[in-house]
C-alpha cells in the first residue's frame, strides 16, 4: 500500500507561481462576458447608451454584442416581456452555450413594471421562466446601474457561483 502525503512542499522557484485551474477559468469568464445583442423595450436603449463611448462596457471586458445567441455568454433582458415573447426569449437563452448568466434589466423585466396591474399579457418578471444572476432595478435604469450590475455578475463569476 502507498502512503500518500497530506501536505505537498513545493519548492519556491522565482517568478513561478501556482493557480488552481478553475480560479484561471473563472477569471477568464468574468473579463470575457458576450452579451446578446437584443431589448424588449425602453430599458433597450439605456443597455445601447452603457455600450456607447461615454460608458464604455468594453473597459469592463463586455463591449463585444453579438448578434447570435450561439456567440453569447450573457442575455440582459431589458424591458417588458410579454407572454408571446416569453417563449422566443426562452428559446434564445436556451440557444446559448454553457456557462450562461442572465440580468434582469428595468423594472418591467424583474416584476412587470407598471404594466404588471393593467396588461394580462404581461410576464410579471423573467425570473418566472429564466434563471436569473442579477437584478438591476429602476424604470429606466440609468446606465452606470446596468454597469454596476455586470460588476456584480463579474463577482459572482470570479466565486464560482
Amino acid at each position: 500500500m502507498v502512503k500518500v502525503p497530506e501536505k505537498i512542499e513545493v519548492p519556491y522557484v522565482p517568478g513561478v507561481r501556482f493557480a488552481v485551474l478553475e480560479d484561471i477559468l473563472n477569471w477568464a469568464r468574468k473579463n470575457s462576458l458576450w452579451p446578446a445583442t437584443f431589448g424588449l423595450a425602453c430599458c433597450a436603449i439605456e443597455m445601447m447608451a452603457a455600450g456607447a463611448a461615454r460608458f464604455d462596457l468594453d473597459r469592463f471586458g463586455a463591449g463585444v454584442f453579438r448578434p447570435s445567441p450561439r456567440q453569447a455568454d450573457l442575455m440582459i433582458v431589458a424591458g417588458t416581456v410579454t407572454k408571446k415573447m416569453a417563449s422566443r426569449v426562452k428559446t434564445l437563452y436556451e440557444q446559448m452555450p454553457a456557462p450562461k448568466y442572465v440580468i434582469a434589466l428595468g423594472a418591467c423585466a424583474i416584476s412587470g413594471g407598471v404594466f404588471c396591474k393593467d396588461a394580462y399579457g404581461v410576464v410579471k418578471g423573467v425570473d418566472t421562466f429564466l434563471p436569473v444572476d442579477v437584478y438591476v432595478p429602476g424604470c429606466p435604469p440609468r446606465p452606470e446601474a446596468l454597469i454596476y450590475g455586470l460588476l456584480e455578475l463579474q463577482k459572482k463569476i470570479q466565486k464560482g457561483k
